[in-house]
């Protein structure tokens, strides 16, 4: 059972650095198709440089997280609804060739879906070649994680919020934690670098000093990377209640080891990272709540029914499936992304009603 504290609301967003000022529209500055050939440079309105597809390929999970989704789980995209990989390469072709140099495949759990390993393999066949990762809960990346390695795959980041079977259980409704750790210990064998392991933290679940310095304690084992990450309510399934300032890590780390601010290893992403001085441990700390970082954020989101999304909380997205199954050139797959970028906002707000969506339907 889930403890009760007492309430604790999230404080107040500060900007991290400071935010972008608006240059004039980008409009007649869309790139034709020979200048991305050559430029590979994106940038939105704010001249933010944009290199990051968040590319989802399944919106149907083995978990029931209960951060992510309800315990029923939500209703299944149709069949036909969802991208096929022959699409999700057109797209991904032209993403690369206008400047998008890193491919993250996010779900659901990318893993369910079946031949995953080929749209890995296609993936990598494109050029310029992009830099291919994978987020997973692990559950099945024991079976999976050669095959990955083999079709181009280089790195992977695993969600294990408990080293606690109980409460690993508990956050997932029903996940083994041994499934999971046998999948790192997989990824690591398959020669997958960097191993990085989220854990997202929710106050009177995961919080405690056992629960954060069981983390430090696998990654002096394993040479994985621990990052702990603020819970963000996209639904209101869980209430502020629930939420943990990374702060809260700091402190036990500062009680474990002397620590310093530090790089963190490559795909870092939004995360900051601190090196424990004596153990020669680095541990990433992800701050959407506390110190969010749109000002820097240079990522593009793509839903598995093909919704290009500029920004995680914004409602305006653009049908690219509806291109795609049209028969649309490069050219035009590119001047989409550009209108898409066109409208990414400063700054991410948070719908009026409160409530963003499933995160498993939306890509994380």
């Amino acid at each position: 059972m889930m403890s009760r504290r007492r309430s604790m609301s999230p404080p107040a967003l500060r900007e991290h650095p400071a935010a972008p000022t608006a240059p004039p529209p980008w409009g007649a500055a869309l790139p034709s198709r020979e200048a991305c050939y050559h430029r590979h440079v994106l940038k939105d309105p704010y001249q933010r440089k944009i290199d990051y597809l968040r590319l989802s390929v399944t919106d149907r999970c083995n978990l029931r997280c209960l951060y992510c989704m309800p315990a029923e789980g939500v209703p299944h995209l149709p069949h036909e609804d969802i991208l096929t990989y022959e699409e999700i390469l057109r797209f991904a072709a032209a993403a690369a060739r206008s400047g998008i140099g890193k491919i993250r495949l996010t779900g659901g759990e990318p893993l369910v879906r079946k031949g995953i390993e080929s749209l890995i393999s296609g993936l990598s066949a494109i050029s310029p070649r992009p830099d291919l990762s994978l987020t997973t809960n692990g559950i099945l990346l024991d079976r999976q994680a050669r095959a990955l390695r083999r079709a181009g795959l280089r790195r992977v980041n695993v969600s294990i919020d408990s080293l606690d079977p109980g409460t690993y259980r508990e956050i997932t409704r029903g996940g083994d934690l041994e499934d999971a750790l046998r999948g790192i210990r997989a990824a690591l064998s398959a020669g997958l670098r960097p191993v990085k392991v989220n854990v997202v933290l929710l106050r009177g679940v995961n919080d405690s000093e056992k629960e954060i310095s069981s983390f430090i304690r696998l990654g002096e084992r394993l040479p994985v990377f621990i990052r702990f990450i603020e819970y963000m309510s996209p639904r209101g399934d869980l209430d502020h209640s629930h939420f943990v300032p990374v702060e809260r890590v700091r402190e036990v780390l500062e009680g474990l080891d002397r620590i310093e601010e530090c790089d963190g290893p490559e795909g870092a992403g939004p995360a900051s990272y601190l090196r424990l001085a004596r153990r020669g441990l680095q541990v990433g700390l992800i701050t959407p709540v506390t110190s969010h970082f749109c000002a820097t954020c240079n990522r593009l989101r793509l839903t598995a029914d093909g919704k290009l999304k500029s920004c995680l909380l914004s409602p305006t997205e653009m049908d690219i499936r509806a291109l795609l199954r049209e028969e649309a050139g490069e050219t035009e797959l590119v001047e989409a992304i550009g209108r898409c970028l066109a409208d990414k906002p400063v700054r991410g707000e948070l719908p009026a009603s409160g409530i963003l969506g499933n995160m498993s339907s939306i890509g994380g």
